[in-house]
């Protein structure tokens, strides 16, 4: 379907890819996953259009072959006066009216050949796409979806999930012989998510998908490609198989660069003993020993293991607690209401103490942002903050806290750091290199806006943070350092998220969206209603065994007991044919 050999591009400041190759075939549903910048969206990109760039290596598609692309990021602007089946069958009413139209020219016109050539243009056209069965088939996928409701509904009535899905559905009628979709999960509730789980699983052709969802990750995929540090390798095989892979090749090439390092140790001792020999004796022979061996030394540094898809810098985020709420409640919030055309939330009431951690969770266009954001603003009269409490906000939409015209530099000085060293410390923690550090914030991924706007929050002082999808666009080595971080921080916390994961690694407690109120639920009670749902019963406890034993193989590898490790990796390797 699609082959890639030996591609390198470098844009002026930075190179993105060495000499990287993958093949996809025909069928194969392909994860693209990498860490924040590492250019996966350009290479899609370069697979779209690849007249637009200039690389060396070869890109080849099967001849012909059309290609369905879902991009993440939304554009309901042109199309908000649609109806959703007028969206999603675009092409079957534009061939359909094309026919109908060359055959009522057919009736008056003299040259009929002209006219014959072209109705069996649009007739292939239209057979390519099973027109006979078009309607049909848009009727099974939206039902798929959970969205056959919405079908004579207008565009501009759907909520931002709704139209990411009906954006899938499109993508997958039109046949085309590969699609591609950039972060098709972000901003899913975990109802949608599971909807595009089935949309992903039913289709049979070619997918190449980037994410960072742990959830689609480990139950859409046979094939992984992982780029990172400019190299690419491909695996086929599940994600959890992948992720295992690693961690056995981690043992091993830790077991080895433990050794080399020992041998290298030794033979620097050596060179050492040999340069004061050579200096106080000038024979010939001396000299000659010391070079042999500084060739030896060489050549041990040379054969150093490097693994880029093995030791992966984990960001450093720290969330700083500012003065400590001396009372136990930071918030509360009596008779709440929203509304815009329809009421979202009516006489809402809760509490977060004050150091809790809480998760807003709901389907998408309950409200959850506007309620957030009314907090950060402390002026409705339903919303109580306590008078030490000291906010800061992280937001979905990302210009709302960051300068997207500024330098990551500028952005820095304008958050009240001094000087160019304090601010490269600083942003080295959360993934940035030194030589990013005078990019324009607006020409950064998803991923790395939401990085910096963590780097802003980590020194904001405060006692209460709002997060509206954290995790969202994160890689996943950045999602679990984030949950690390909330973990440890010591204030209160109020996060909306869909990512099951993070809500269940980090925080205490939710608040649940449900017909227009909200209820509060403690997370022993929230896993066991997601787990029964969505897995198989056993699920939850094979799931927490296995992070258990991830962690204790990642100790005996700081403790450098690689037989433990190995040992611990067995148990684990029988644990994943659970899953």
């Amino acid at each position: 379907m699609l082959k890639i050999d030996n591609l390198s591009y470098s844009f002026p400041e930075k190179d993105l890819y060495k000499n990287i190759s993958f093949t996809l075939e025909y069928g194969q549903h392909c994860a693209f996953i990498g860490t924040n910048g590492s250019g996966k969206s350009t290479l899609i990109d370069i697979i779209m259009d690849p007249e637009k760039y200039m690389f060396n290596g070869t890109l080849e598609m099967s001849p012909n072959s059309r290609i369905g692309y879902v991009s993440q990021f939304s554009q309901l602007d042109k199309i908000k006066d649609t109806t959703v089946f007028e969206y999603i069958g675009e092409d079957f009413i534009k061939l359909q009216n094309e026919i109908t139209a060359i055959c009522t020219e057919m009736e008056t016109s003299s040259d009929i050949d002209t006219l014959l050539e072209k109705y069996q243009q649009a007739l292939d056209a239209f057979n390519a796409i099973d027109g006979d069965f078009f309607e049909d088939t848009i009727n099974k996928n939206l039902n798929l979806a959970n969205l056959m409701s919405y079908k004579d509904s207008m565009i501009s009535e759907l909520s931002g999930g709704e139209f990411k899905l009906i954006q899938v559905i499109k993508a997958m009628l039109n046949s085309p012989d590969l699609i591609i979709m950039d972060e098709p999960d972000v901003f899913l509730d975990f109802g949608n998510l599971n909807s595009l789980k089935d949309l992903i699983n039913s289709h049979k052709g070619t997918m190449l998908i980037i994410t960072h969802n742990r959830y689609l990750l480990n139950h859409c995929f046979n094939k992984i490609i992982h780029l990172e540090n400019m190299e690419l390798q491909e695996f086929d095989g599940s994600y959890i198989d992948y992720n295992f892979s690693l961690l056995q090749t981690k043992i091993e090439l830790q077991e080895l660069a433990a050794a080399d390092t020992e041998e290298i140790e030794r033979n620097e001792k050596l060179i050492n003993k040999l340069r004061i020999i050579a200096t106080e004796n000038a024979e010939a022979f001396r000299g000659r020993t010391l070079n042999a061996r500084v060739k030896i030394q060489e050549r041990l540094e040379k054969r150093r293991i490097k693994a880029p898809f093995v030791d992966i810098k984990e960001v450093d985020i720290g969330l700083v607690t500012g003065k400590k709420i001396k009372e136990d409640i930071a918030l509360k919030v009596n008779n709440y209401s929203v509304s815009f055309d329809d009421v979202l939330l009516e006489n809402v009431n809760f509490e977060v103490k004050g150091t809790e951690k809480v998760a807003i969770i709901g389907s998408n266009g309950t409200g959850k942002t506007t309620l957030l954001q009314e907090i950060f603003e402390n002026n409705h009269d339903s919303i109580e903050l306590n008078e030490e409490a000291k906010v800061a906000y992280l937001s979905q939409i990302q210009n709302k806290t960051l300068n997207t015209s500024n330098t990551i530099l500028q952005e820095f000085y304008d958050a009240g750091f001094k000087t160019y060293e304090d601010i490269k410390s600083h942003i080295l923690d959360y993934a940035f290199e030194e030589e990013m550090i005078n990019r324009k914030i607006g020409t950064l991924s998803g991923g790395e806006k939401n990085m910096l706007q963590l780097a802003k929050l980590s020194v904001s002082d405060a006692n209460l943070l709002l997060l509206d999808e954290p995790t969202s666009h994160l890689d996943t080595y950045s999602q679990i350092a984030l949950e690390k971080a909330i973990k440890n921080y010591n204030g209160s916390i109020i996060m909306i998220s869909h990512d099951f994961y993070t809500i269940v690694n980090c925080m205490d407690s939710l608040l649940i969206i449900e017909d227009k109120t909200i209820r509060k639920m403690n997370m022993r009670k929230f896993k066991k209603m997601i787990y029964a749902n969505h897995f198989g019963k056993d699920y939850l406890e094979i799931e927490q065994n296995k992070k258990s034993l991830e962690t204790r193989i990642e100790l005996a590898l700081k403790a450098t007991d690689f037989e433990l490790a190995k040992v611990l990796s067995e148990e684990l390797e029988e644990l994943i044919k659970l899953l």
